[in-house]
């Protein structure tokens, strides 16, 4: 069984509301975590038939049974429920007893806002970090291979080839999911959309680019993107605005919330095709900062991520901000540690007046050093259990 960063927050947020909502992408493991936490409690699936259709037709006799603490699985498959789950708690006032998850995010938080407000704590569960992936395939996987494979946990778990899980999950996400969420008529259209956001990882968001490459019109583009972020599929990046003196870009950035989708979306079909791709280095960028993405959100806490560029192509690739403090991070797919890597930090130490010894280094070799005063670490640092001490702006 993984031990899960998120468990520490599912614990706290137990105790502290009678409702907890575990919400993430669909396949990163909510049903794992909650029923191996909860093991004592009743658990009900909301995609089988004859479940959903006895809470669906009659809400207050289920809950009259619900005499301990229970799970509700995919709930947004029942609108309606939300509002008597409200009264129910309400009444019960126990902290803890009522555990939902959902792979829809935008549908569930929506009914969880008009309905539930104030009475559920929400965490957000996302695939595997490196250092829960580590706990059970220690230095199993080279950095192309895990570029290639992602880290959603079935992947490992059952032993699927990555090529053929990815190809269900995008079927079943755009079939199923993407419907759910907005009427979409031409799917086709979509699929190759998310396509083409995979080749913009790492890059500044352009949506005229998109909407002209599609044939679609800007305000399609806008939604669509909206749609990949509230399911989990993508995650933007905000430039941080602090004015050094020179003008800052105010484009964001587009990042997939697991590599192995975005690999796979770009056509890659084996590790050694990781390796030769053009944009290794995007994936090995995507990769880092999906690290420190997951690691907030398993946490429960929202993102204070950012990038900085100026408006001639200076850049430092990953900002952690914490109140006054910025905290920058260059990330290089190089196994090979040279002063050149350092060039975006000491630009940008330059301009904030920042001492090196605050600033990093992420790269694809295995030693972890100092360089010129920077702190230079191995991209396996990042599999171990506490590696975010190296952070603490975390």
């Amino acid at each position: 069984m993984i031990i899960r960063v998120a468990q520490n927050k599912l614990s706290e947020l137990s105790t502290e509301f009678p409702i907890v909502a575990v919400t993430g992408p669909r396949q990163s493991g909510k049903t794992t975590l909650v029923k191996s936490f909860f093991p004592v409690y009743k658990y009900f699936n909301l995609e089988e038939l004859d479940i959903r259709e006895e809470v669906r037709l009659d809400p207050r006799g289920f809950l009259s049974k619900q005499n301990a603490g229970f799970i509700v699985d995919e709930v947004q498959n029942v609108p309606d429920f939300f509002s008597y789950l409200q009264s129910f708690a309400d009444n019960q006032k126990r902290m803890g007893q009522i555990i939902l998850t959902g792979s829809q995010n935008f549908l569930l938080l929506e009914k969880i806002s008009q309905s539930l407000s104030g009475r559920v704590g929400i965490l957000e569960l996302m695939p595997l970090q490196l250092n829960e992936y580590n706990q059970f395939w220690e230095n199993k996987l080279t950095i192309n291979e895990i570029l290639y494979s992602g880290l959603y946990p079935a992947i490992y778990d059952r032993n699927i080839q990555p090529y053929n899980w990815y190809s269900q999950y995008i079927r079943t996400y755009i079939e199923r999911d993407v419907r759910q969420i907005k009427n979409i008529t031409n799917l086709g259209v979509f699929q190759r959309f998310i396509k083409l956001c995979a080749g913009r990882i790492g890059q500044l968001l352009n949506t005229n680019s998109l909407a002209n490459d599609l044939g679609v019109n800007l305000n399609t583009v806008r939604s669509w993107l909206d749609i990949l972020e509230s399911s989990y599929v993508i995650f933007r990046l905000n430039p941080h605005h602090k004015n050094f003196n020179k003008r800052v870009v105010k484009q964001k950035k587009l990042y997939f919330v697991d590599v192995g989708l975005a690999a796979h979306l770009l056509g890659i079909e084996s590790p050694e095709q990781v390796d030769t791709h053009y944009l290794k280095g995007n994936l090995f960028e995507n990769l880092i900062i999906s690290e420190f993405f997951k690691e907030r959100y398993n946490k429960g806490k929202p993102s204070n991520l950012f990038f900085w560029r100026d408006h001639i192509g200076n850049e430092v690739d990953l900002l952690i901000e914490q109140g006054n403090t910025l905290t920058p991070i260059e990330i290089k797919s190089s196994q090979t540690l040279h002063s050149s890597l350092m060039d975006g930090l000491k630009k940008y130490t330059k301009f904030s007046l920042q001492n090196a010894q605050s600033s990093h280094l992420i790269y694809g070799g295995k030693r972890s050093t100092t360089l010129d005063r920077y702190n230079a670490h191995s991209w396996q640092e990042l599999k171990k259990a506490n590696w975010s001490m190296s952070f603490p702006c975390l």
